[in-house]
């Protein structure tokens, strides 16, 4: 059940991508591919980090991430077993040290690999509440990873 119906949201968003502000992948680089345009890259996220926005980025997560990338964040999620796939932990600060948050934004809107799209489902306003959420969830577990006996 949990297999088909990512199936169906993977085809239905891929059916229905469209392209918003100069984000649009160009021929050859898109983030399925791996490979994500400089400009995209380099986008500096508008929305602060402010406890708003981060409660709203945690709606979204709940409702589109979590089934992959667990509630915690931590790549458990429900869909994972099912399907076999293999998550990042997102709670751990390697996993997105070297990403930028531009970069966040434009594998959230247009998937990457077995990831589906966001595409137009959410206003760029939302995305870059996902982008701050997911920031938080890294942040948060920071300290007790530095805290660690030596």
């Amino acid at each position: 059940m949990l297999k088909s119906l990512l199936i169906f949201l993977t085809l239905g968003s891929a059916l229905s991508g469209s392209v918003q502000e100069g984000q649009a992948p160009s021929k050859g680089a898109t983030a399925a591919s791996g490979t994500i345009p400089a400009e995209a890259v380099r986008q500096v996220n508008p929305v602060k980090a402010t406890p708003e926005s981060i409660a709203q980025g945690k709606k979204w997560y709940g409702y589109d991430c979590a089934m992959c990338h667990g509630k915690q964040g931590d790549g458990k999620g429900d869909v994972v077993a099912t399907m076999k796939l293999k998550m990042s932990d997102l709670t751990t600060g390697e996993t997105l040290k070297n990403k930028t948050d531009g970069e966040l934004f434009y594998i959230i809107k247009y998937g990457r690999g077995e990831m589906p799209p966001e595409g137009e489902r959410l206003k760029a306003a939302e995305l870059w509440n996902l982008v701050n959420y997911i920031r938080s969830i890294a942040q948060k577990k920071a300290p007790a990873e530095e805290k660690a006996p030596n």
